[in-house]
């Protein structure tokens, strides 16, 4: 009788290892952890960095650990062209990078640049997540990139070393390093200064040695960026909002399953709402720490003066080149 039942339990072991084996044959690769990596030029204290973290938390736990992404702040994977170029090429998986860089690409994007566009948050939320940032994102595509979602840079400001910026007139013969986008440096010529188009990465050292007299961006980004300790003068222009595509490697999200495809833009779309409110929310206490820090600041500059002079000519430019469909719809939602 004994040796019946290590028969039979023999038996049994035996089956159950073929079925494991069985098992492990079957399993499709997919079902191993795929590991994808990100990056971004803006420091670890941004709100870039700690979206980006709660995003590779929501993915992992959007697929069961499925997915995992890497973060990699600091531009520590490349400049901006550069790990936009890697994306396009496979070797980078996912990146983060303002619009202005990606315009040479896409340049119906460009509309999202122009000056004094945006009313406020609400108009910009309605544009991004709606039908004309799904538009616009699906301008990417031939590019080899699959836009996920749109997070954000914020509202530009004026820093420099020179004067206090109260008008337009203030701007004239400063080297400013603005982004490459066609409307950025356009309306910095019309302003009479010297735009000097660079990747963000570059931009402490430039300012550091005089390279370029002063830069813009968000209050929040001036502060993490540490600016303040190579910028004397700030001035709340306001004059135009950034936005920044989060991208993948096109090929490399096609050839995912389904529902981790759904999981990476579902985890995308929610944190581009987060780290948007995450700028809202610190902008005062940024410019507050700012000032702390040595900073003159202009709060309220004569932005109408700046509007006379860049507004109509830059989207007139852009319109004659694309169209004014784009440009009718986020005027619309104002």
């Amino acid at each position: 009788m004994k040796d019946q039942q290590k028969r039979g339990l023999s038996r049994r072991a035996v089956l159950a290892t073929g079925a494991v084996s069985l098992f492990a044959i079957g399993t499709p690769a997919h079902a191993q952890t795929a590991k994808l990596r990100f990056g971004h030029p803006h420091p670890e204290s941004d709100s870039w960095q700690k979206a980006a973290l709660e995003f590779a938390n929501r993915v992992k736990a959007y697929t069961n650990g499925a997915v995992e992404v890497q973060v990699f702040p600091n531009g520590s994977l490349g400049s901006d062209p550069a790990m936009i170029n890697a994306v396009r090429g496979g070797q980078l998986d996912i990146c983060l990078t303002g619009n202005p860089f990606f315009t040479g690409l896409a340049p119906k994007l460009n509309v999202l640049d122009l000056p004094f566009l945006f009313q406020d948050r609400k108009q910009v939320a309605a544009v991004l997540d709606g039908p004309v940032g799904d538009a616009l994102r699906k301008e990417l595509e031939p590019s080899n990139l699959k836009a996920l979602a749109t997070w954000e840079v914020g509202w530009r400001n004026i820093t420099n070393n020179k004067r206090a910026i109260e008008k337009a007139e203030d701007i004239k013969g400063l080297k400013i390093r603005t982004t490459p986008n066609p409307a950025h440096v356009r309306a910095f010529q019309l302003l009479g200064a010297i735009p000097t188009p660079m990747a963000f990465t570059e931009l402490f050292s430039a300012l550091e040695n005089g390279t370029v007299d002063g830069q813009e961006n968000p209050v929040t980004l001036i502060l993490n960026a540490k600016f303040y300790e190579v910028q004397k003068n700030l001035s709340l222009t306001r004059h135009a909002f950034t936005t920044g595509p989060l991208v993948m490697n096109k090929p490399k999200f096609d050839g995912m399953p389904d529902a981790q495809r759904a999981a990476l833009v579902k985890a995308a779309q929610e944190c581009a709402v987060i780290q948007r409110k995450m700028n809202e929310d610190s902008e005062s206490s940024s410019l507050a720490e700012l000032k702390k820090n040595g900073m003159k600041a202009v709060e309220n500059p004569d932005r109408e003066s700046f509007a006379k002079i860049v507004s109509a000519e830059v989207r007139k430019e852009f319109v004659d080149k694309y169209g004014n469909d784009y440009l009718d719809q986020i005027t619309k939602l104002a």
